[in-house]
């Protein structure tokens, strides 16, 4: 384990049910992970691959709220949006739509579990609608993004910036 990077995500595809779920350990808090997630201008600091600037639309971190940004590199615009459902101190709820595919909504559950030796395990479980479209997500170099865009939380987690 380093300073600022533990170990790049474990993501695995259920083989009885349109799952995606994602496991990764963080030097952290889960307080601080909550605020990574819910905090408009921290997530956009850190999400998605490198190289893409991401610039948030509608931020309302609350049970029932909503969300949107887009992610820009070369002059291409990528839009994601959801609904919050539930946020507690340790677990977050929400969908999850990509604008370029908006009949494939996912229901996403992130959880946060405190190891107690000062990092914390994330859990993360996408469900969408069907396999083929489970499948498209994994063949679409999601992994890259999870892997970069975390790897730029861990940076900000070791910089002080997420407190």
């Amino acid at each position: 384990m380093t300073a600022n990077r533990i170990v790049d995500a474990m993501i695995e595809a259920d083989p009885d049910l349109p799952i995606i779920r994602i496991t990764r350990d963080f030097a952290a808090t889960p307080a601080q992970l909550l605020r990574a997630h819910t905090d408009p201008e921290l997530f956009a600091q850190w999400v998605g691959p490198d190289g893409m600037d991401t610039r948030i639309l509608d931020w309302d971190a609350r049970d029932g709220g909503s969300w949107r940004y887009v992610a820009c590199r070369d002059g291409e615009e990528y839009g994601f949006r959801g609904c919050f459902h539930q946020i507690t101190d340790t677990r977050i709820v929400q969908t999850f739509t990509f604008e370029g595919m908006p009949d494939d909504v996912a229901l996403e559950t992130l959880r946060f579990d405190d190891r107690g030796d000062g990092t914390t395990r994330m859990h993360a479980q996408s469900l969408v609608d069907s396999f083929e479209g489970r499948d498209a997500w994994l063949v679409s170099g999601m992994e890259v993004g999870v892997d970069q865009g975390y790897a730029k939380l861990d940076a900000m987690l070791a910089d002080g910036v997420v407190a």
